[in-house]
């Protein structure tokens, strides 16, 4: 317990720090690209429309039911995907932070636990202004801003958390064995599939066993309840109170083996350049 409250007592004295970096990293990442900083919409937005053709004009879908609100299958697609985008994308850069950076290690004068929030963080103002887009484009097609809207800010806190949590383990795993990172990205792609992102897991009603297990999944906590805040009139964070416990509490088992990994090794980081 103590390294979770050292790590996160970390965090929170070196936020601006992280807010500073976090800028840098998403300017360098895109500084030889003619668009710069565009393409980290570009790329999504290109995804989406994918999606868009296929589902919405080729294979059109029937509405889903979120909380039963029937909703246009797009709408309902857009409303998880870019948390996905988000998830992945913190995650996959997250494993890789430390290792990828054990050149400057020696130069730093803060602490290590501090990387992988500065990578997540530069994802983020991808993430908002995605949701931004999001927003606006609902106001076209009905789902008009409301007072539940309020739980995206919520629910973005949740995913920051969840992602940092994951990142302390898979940035100290990948820095000590480099497969790591190979098996995350696999194992990320898998899920996409089975986190309730392009298809509603109620579809597997008939097989309620599997559906329980891949609801187990804290990812598709987050999921619902960005589709809930946009769709629905309810708090989902509170009518579904048992799944908030359970989300949190593997949010802290995560952050209680991540911060021991990570306090545990990161004085041998420097010997794995």
């Amino acid at each position: 317990m103590s390294g979770a409250v050292k790590v996160v007592k970390e965090q929170i004295e070196n936020f601006y720090l992280i807010r500073r970096l976090s800028f840098y990293e998403l300017r360098s990442q895109n500084e030889n690209n003619y668009l710069g900083m565009s393409w980290e919409i570009i790329n999504p937005g290109i995804q989406i429309l994918i999606y868009w053709f296929v589902f919405g004009t080729l294979r059109s879908r029937e509405p889903i039911e979120v909380s039963g609100v029937p909703v246009e299958f797009f709408d309902w697609l857009l409303a998880g995907f870019f948390l996905w985008i988000f998830f992945y994308q913190s995650t996959i850069q997250g494993s890789k932070s430390i290792y990828s950076r054990l050149k400057m290690l020696s130069k730093m004068n803060f602490p290590m636990s501090v990387i992988p929030s500065y990578v997540i963080f530069s994802q983020l103002y991808v993430h908002i202004i995605m949701v931004i887009l999001t927003i606006i484009i609902f106001q076209f097609t009905g789902n008009y801003i409301n007072i539940y809207y309020v739980q995206l800010f919520y629910f973005m806190f949740a995913s920051i958390c969840l992602i940092f949590a994951l990142s302390l383990i898979t940035s100290t795993l990948s820095t000590i064995i480099r497969d790591v990172h190979m098996f995350l990205n696999s194992t990320l792609r898998m899920l996409l599939y089975v986190s309730g992102v392009l298809w509603p897991i109620a579809l597997l009603e008939d097989y309620k066993f599997i559906m329980d297990i891949m609801k187990l999944n804290p990812l598709f906590y987050l999921i619902e309840g960005y589709r809930s805040a946009f769709f629905t009139s309810n708090w989902y964070f509170i009518t579904h109170w048992e799944y908030t416990l359970y989300f949190w509490g593997v949010v802290v088992i995560l952050l209680l083996v991540g911060a021991t990994l990570h306090l545990k090794f990161r004085k041998q980081f420097i010997d794995y350049l």
